[in-house]
């Protein structure tokens, strides 16, 4: 008599065994943790001299339009040379923005007193074209590192890993601008830097072989038809665009910090830190529990529950309620940067990674530049509550009709996939 087969059980860690994934890893949590650091700094910096929430809008138009720009043709480079030699190159340049910025904070420069904020709003812009070619090469490469049956649980470790550095980094500007910008760019530039040296300890892979050779126009017509043709893929970026564009709170963090809860940088850090703190937690319990089986519903009621805690935040007056509020979107909204990633990588063959990921940055990585943008812009028109609330429920009336005209999105369930 045949013995009944075992089930295979789930193991939470299995992308962790990957050596090259823990490297991969550790340059994410670097960067990842620069990354958020600067824009702690840039957006006190800024405020700082203007005092105009108009202008914390601004930083986000003023990296996401060269971002989009390049994202397209960021793609068709990541599909045709060596994506670790991209992100390590892009990584480095950033190095040079970030000197720039710290040159512009020093108390002896002058560059700031004569042009006003225009010199960091061009590095800004500088920065936005690098990412543009990061947001195309790092999500490619990861998929030539992992074994596709990991795609799901190396989604949430990666995710894990930025949201960790972006609980940290946020509350480690925060400190440290309460000493001065300069040191701060300083530790940011530690930090880019540690995170190009752990890049090396990965060895290059050779990309996926093309069934024919395509000119430009042709690579980038491909990349965006694939996506648009498939209800899945544009389903899930379309349903984050928006709620991201709407649910645009943290842009405007540094003024409600000062006007709604009269708090100083030390506080505006941890502010910044709640989201991503929300989606730690939630990530360990995605590794235990991933979100797979039905999938699609996770979905939708994981953005629609974004939307509510954004609304809850721009209604409370108390700190520590913003600080609850705030952890809540980032737990919620993990759960659908999970499920987004898996159906990408699911989804997606390999000789396309870099200009699907392209397609993706242009989603969602702009959209939380426009979205901040779209919250000044707000702000400045109907008051900084009204804003904030204004968008959580836009972002609730979106899962709402996207739930509707997008039906194989909200029966998905990823176990199937394969």
């Amino acid at each position: 008599m045949n013995k009944a087969k075992e089930p295979i059980k789930h193991d939470p860690y299995a992308a962790l065994r990957i050596k090259e994934f823990l490297f991969f890893l550790n340059t994410r949590f670097f960067l990842t943790l620069a990354i958020q650091m600067q824009a702690v700094i840039v957006g006190l910096q800024i405020y700082n001299i203007t005092k105009d929430v108009l202008a914390l809008g601004m930083i986000g138009l003023a990296e996401a339009i060269p971002f989009i720009v390049v994202s397209l043709f960021s793609g068709h480079i990541a599909d045709t040379f060596n994506r670790k030699y991209i992100i390590i190159v892009f990584t480095s340049m950033l190095i040079i923005c970030t000197s720039s910025l710290l040159y512009f904070s020093m108390d002896t420069n002058s560059v700031i007193l004569t042009y006003g904020t225009k010199p960091i709003f061009f590095v800004i812009g500088a920065i936005g074209i690098i990412r543009g070619f990061l947001a195309a090469a790092f999500p490619s490469f990861m998929s030539q590192i992992i074994p596709r049956e990991l795609y799901a649980n190396a989604a949430t470790w990666n995710s894990t890993t930025w949201h960790i550095a972006s609980v940290i980094g946020p509350a480690m500007a925060g400190f440290i601008c309460a000493i001065s910008f300069s040191v701060a760019y300083e530790v940011n530039l530690a930090l880019i830097t540690i995170s190009v040296f752990s890049f090396f300890f990965i060895v290059s892979k050779p990309l996926p072989k093309k069934e024919k050779k395509e000119s430009l126009l042709e690579s980038l017509s491909v990349g965006i038809k694939f996506v648009f043709s498939n209800q899945l893929i544009l389903g899930a970026l379309s349903l984050d665009l928006f709620a991201v564009l709407f649910g645009g709170a943290v842009a405007m963090l540094p003024a409600f910090a000062d006007k709604v809860l009269h708090v100083g940088s030390i506080e505006l850090g941890f502010l910044r830190a709640a989201p991503a703190a929300g989606a730690v937690i939630m990530a360990l319990i995605i590794a235990y529990k991933p979100p797979t089986r039905n999938a699609g519903r996770n979905l939708f009621l994981s953005i629609g529950a974004f939307g509510l805690a954004t609304i809850l935040f721009g209604i409370t007056t108390n700190y520590y309620l913003a600080l609850f509020f705030l952890l809540l979107t980032g737990a919620f909204d993990n759960v659908s940067v999970v499920i987004r990633h898996t159906i990408l990588q699911l989804s997606t063959p390999d000789e396309m990674r870099g200009r699907v990921s392209a397609v993706n940055s242009i989603f969602i990585g702009s959209s939380n530049e426009i979205g901040s943008f779209e919250s000044g812009v707000t702000a400045r028109a109907i008051g900084l509550k009204p804003s904030i609330v204004f968008g959580g429920i836009m972002t609730i009336l979106i899962v709402i009709g996207t739930a509707k005209i997008a039906p194989k999105l909200r029966k998905l369930d990823l176990r199937k996939m394969k």
